[in-house]
């Protein structure tokens, strides 16, 4: 089953504790402090890979953790690191946050994007050592990672999409012109998720040509099958509109596909179009050309016998619009790998708590209630523990 969107929690990785320690050796009784600080707790990642097709991996696992930071030791030993989690997904892959707003896009192989940063490793008490305090007696815990959750829609990649209605024949012809294997049979919706195939050029260029889904009138509403995949034609710079060239009225079958992709806009109701009478070899061939500005040639093809395929292959490649090359800044290509919106900053960074000698100390402006317990029992409190709060001193139950 295809798999073009999930949903997942990430946990990046708790800072590591600094450490409250002081020298102690045999001709040093009265050493300095020499706590070292814990290491940066693992983030975690997403990163487009090009050998990715879809989601499938996180309708299995949805829920991803970054190692936490190492504690730091005496003699100014630093902990190590977290170790990060680094995920692929798709070229294609767009992220949303909990509220709907775009996170970051991989539109390119090799995009990354940090979903969770891990948290910030505690100072030992080494480095509160000051000429008027000696003998610091608290350390830094951890700061804790980022924790959210995410939705991953993937919009495939292609330089050109076949859209028309059920059982135009798409699938047909994708096989015939691509390395594609489809599902073909003759009835509706034999295509019950996108398909991707490759289409080779003498010269040894390529084009990506995707399948979706047989749309039918109200797709844009949610209506039959290819509505879920309407998303996935956003990105193909041209459309192939195959047509059955025996239908009863061939420019009512243009005419019903095309409102809906009017209907559902984000570009789709200006992209070029290429219109594919199908099916020529049932001994029907219309003498149908819209004049429309957007179709910029009308092919006739059977998928049957190969009538017109290789005429088809050759102008694809001529057809397909070149990707727009990104703006140059000083003579040089910057290419933007994603987009990204930063996170809000997490309320519990507006506070941070320390271990001493006789329990913990937070500082700042802390939450109430089970907030800050839970922060506390992060942080490593058990019941009985001292907990000083600005001028209060309470017990951790």
């Amino acid at each position: 089953m295809f798999h073009d969107r999930a949903r997942i929690h990430v946990v990046a990785g708790r800072g590591g504790d600094g450490a409250l320690s002081f020298r102690r050796e045999k001709y040093v009784p009265r050493g300095g402090p020499d706590g070292g600080d814990g290491g940066r707790g693992g983030d975690v990642v997403l990163v487009a890979d090009p050998d990715l097709r879809d989601l499938s991996r996180f309708g299995r696992e949805k829920w991803f953790a970054g190692g936490r930071g190492g504690s730091g030791s005496g003699s100014r030993k630093h902990g190590a690191d977290g170790d990060d989690v680094v995920l692929g997904a798709p070229v294609g892959t767009q992220v949303f946050t909990d509220d709907g707003e775009l996170f970051a896009d991989l539109a390119h192989p090799g995009a990354r994007v940090v979903l969770g940063a891990g948290g910030e490793g505690g100072r030992g008490n080494a480095k509160f050592a000051t000429p008027t305090r000696q003998t610091p007696r608290f350390a830094e815990t951890g700061q804790p990672g980022e924790e959210r959750d995410f939705e991953l829609r993937l919009k495939l990649l292609a330089d050109a999409a076949l859209v028309g209605l059920p059982n135009a024949g798409k699938s047909s012809l994708l096989a015939r012109i691509s390395n594609a294997r489809p599902k073909i049979a003759d009835y509706a919706f034999t295509t019950l998720e996108p398909v991707l195939g490759t289409v080779d050029a003498p010269d040894g260029h390529q084009l990506v040509v995707a399948d979706v889904p047989g749309l039918i009138e109200g797709a844009s509403e949610g209506v039959g099958l290819g509505h879920e995949f309407l998303a996935h034609l956003e990105r193909a710079r041209l459309l192939v509109h195959v047509i059955d060239a025996a239908a009863a009225n061939p420019a009512e079958a243009f005419a019903t596909i095309d409102a809906e992709l009017s209907a559902y806009g984000a570009g789709l109701e200006s992209r070029p179009q290429v219109i594919v009478l199908n099916k020529v070899d049932l001994g029907v061939t219309p003498d149908f050309a819209p004049s429309d500005e957007r179709v910029i040639a009308v092919l006739r093809t059977s998928a049957a016998t190969g009538e017109g395929i290789e005429d088809l292959k050759r102008r694809l490649f001529s057809l397909v619009p070149q990707e727009e090359e990104p703006p140059a800044r000083n003579g040089e290509v910057d290419l933007v790998e994603y987009l990204v919106y930063r996170p809000k900053p997490d309320p519990r960074r507006a506070f941070r708590i320390y271990r001493t000698d006789r329990g913990f100390r937070v500082i700042g402006r802390p939450p109430e209630g089970e907030d800050l317990e839970e922060a506390l029992r992060a942080a490593g409190a058990k019941p009985g523990d001292e907990v000083e709060v600005g001028d209060d001193v309470l017990e951790f139950q």
